[in-house]
């Protein structure tokens, strides 16, 4: 019991001094439709999503959740993530997926048919002086298995290139190196093409609210999309 109490008064001691260095945040998005890497996910119904997240940093360590929910009250999607920063232009994130509640699993469902993915990214942000972007994500267990062959993973991996063409301007594409249930491809190919352009609208002397519109397409489905999102 003294060992227990001596490490519980340790963990609150570490916790109080980090605290003033440590940082919560919190924020959503509104978007008029829900495209992930070039793909829709809620078929062509272009549903309104809201996306909040909630995030702790201390140090180069961010752990925290990320949602996205339609308006029409349908939970789509709640992640969970930790990421760590090695500078302010390169980080490794994990990530936890689970997109599986339209299934009779319970979200806690950790078993081998879980509706869980996990992912494995390696982001490069880029300079100003270099404003080209860089990410590497892989699939590495879970849910994420081949169309071909459903008792095989897929390691479904997805790249994307993106370059800063002003501060407010960006171009990117993104493509799948193999077959995938995620990506909905059965061999590779660029699934993610397009440009965001941002901006902030001033509302009043200390408000202003950030909008965004990203005109893209998936030349691998032959689909387009438009997605207009406001930040929270």
């Amino acid at each position: 019991m003294r060992k227990i109490r001596l490490v519980a008064i340790l963990a609150i001691a570490v916790l109080t001094v980090s605290s003033a260095k440590a940082q919560f945040a919190t924020g959503a998005d509104i978007v008029s439709s829900y495209v992930w890497r070039g793909v829709p996910q809620e078929g062509t119904k272009g549903v309104p999503n809201i996306q909040p997240y909630v995030s702790y940093t201390i140090g180069g360590l961010t752990v925290g959740s990320w949602a996205s929910s339609s308006l029409l009250g349908n939970v789509k999607e709640v992640d969970l993530y930790a990421t760590y920063a090695f500078s302010s232009q390169l980080a490794v994130t994990l990530t936890d997926y689970n997109w599986g509640f339209a299934s009779a699993k319970g979200y806690f469902d950790y078993s081998p048919t879980t509706d869980h993915i996990y992912e494995a990214t390696l982001a490069y942000t880029g300079t100003e002086k270099f404003p080209i972007s860089a990410s590497i994500n892989t699939m590495f267990a879970g849910a994420d298995k081949k169309p071909s062959d459903v008792t095989k993973a897929a390691l479904s991996t997805y790249i994307e290139l993106g370059y800063q063409v002003t501060p407010l301007v960006k171009v990117f594409a993104g493509g799948v190196l193999g077959e995938s249930n995620a990506y909905a491809t059965t061999a590779a190919g660029v699934t993610n093409v397009g440009i965001k352009v941002s901006k902030s609208i001033v509302i009043t002397d200390k408000f202003s609210l950030p909008v965004y519109g990203i005109l893209g397409a998936n030349p691998y489905s032959g689909a387009a999309f438009f997605v207009a999102g406001i930040t929270l």
